[in-house]
């Protein structure tokens, strides 16, 4: 499964990003945090020249999110910064909270669920580090379910769950019998379950919206997720902030859906209009935390 409009090169670049991480895995078990994040300006190097297509679409969203022509620096820093939270990302599955500053903003939207033992379903993007939020959670003794299509990012997944072997435990695949059980068990339970809702897959229903100065296609499969499930909708997102500093933030994003029919069809293009426009809004505060290195917008070029 790829995304939306995507190309066979997408399953060889999924093959490049396995072979990054395992480099990475690599480098901070050797080296540590501080000699890796040097170790990390080659591996950029590398990538900056020779990944074409993720080069262009690293130009064009951070042409869009600065409102200029990015130059070499730009591009140099959104590669640096995804380097540096997938590094880190091998980090907090080591449960290495200590390398870290977390701040947390906004979590009284969970808190509430949280202390009545009621389930919290987090919907996020490819925006900083997920593994970041696991610093909230970790304090009330939970552990963060992640809903995937894991097809999409199998050999990922292999790597990291040699740093991590509960990593499967943590994991709903989608696409299987038992997955929507699953996760209603995790939320009934008073567990945090979490999505990304910035990707849309080979034939997966979506909803064109504006986002960055174009129009953009996102899923709608987080929504009636949620709407199956009855739960209110937060979104959430851990910004890398620079240095060893994590910002992670949660907002109350929609009440739960209409569990089906009419109105939650029609409920469901305006909560991905409020979805995308968060989104934005934390892409322009923290522009090269955004990873989606691929051609995402419908339109060729930014409108004003």
């Amino acid at each position: 499964m790829t995304p939306a409009g995507g190309q066979p090169w997408l399953a060889q670049r999924e093959r490049s990003n396995e072979t990054g991480l395992r480099i990475l895995v690599w480098i901070a078990r050797r080296l540590g945090r501080r000699a890796g994040r040097v170790a990390l300006v080659p591996v950029c190097l590398y990538f900056l020249l020779f990944s074409v297509r993720a080069r262009a679409a690293s130009r064009d969203y951070l042409r869009r999110v600065l409102g200029k022509r990015p130059g070499a620096v730009d591009l140099a820093r959104h590669y640096y910064a995804f380097a540096t939270v997938a590094l880190d990302r091998v980090f907090f599955l080591s449960d290495r909270w200590d390398l870290f500053d977390i701040e947390v903003q906004g979590e009284h939207a969970v808190r509430e669920r949280s202390d009545h033992g009621r389930g919290c379903f987090l919907l996020g993007a490819h925006l900083g580090s997920f593994e970041a939020l696991r610093a909230p959670a970790r304090r009330r003794g939970l552990r963060v379910n992640l809903v995937m299509f894991e097809d999409n990012a199998r050999n990922t997944a292999r790597v990291l769950r040699t740093v991590d072997p509960e990593l499967a435990n943590d994991v709903i695949t989608l696409g299987v019998p038992e997955s929507m059980l699953r996760l209603s068990e995790r939320l009934s339970g008073g567990g945090w379950v979490g999505m990304l809702g910035d990707r849309v897959l080979d034939g997966g229903d979506h909803v064109n919206v504006p986002f960055l100065g174009g129009v953009a296609a996102f899923p709608t499969a987080p929504f009636r997720i949620a709407a199956i499930a009855g739960q209110p909708i937060v979104f959430m997102v851990g910004l890398y902030r620079g240095g060893n500093r994590y910002e992670v933030h949660f907002e109350h994003l929609a009440d739960a859906p209409a569990r089906h029919g009419v109105d939650r069809d029609k409920a469901i293009p305006e909560l991905v209009r409020r979805y995308a426009a968060r989104l934005e809004h934390y892409c322009r505060y923290a522009p090269y935390n955004w990873f989606n290195f691929y051609d995402f917008w419908l339109d060729e070029r930014p409108t004003r």
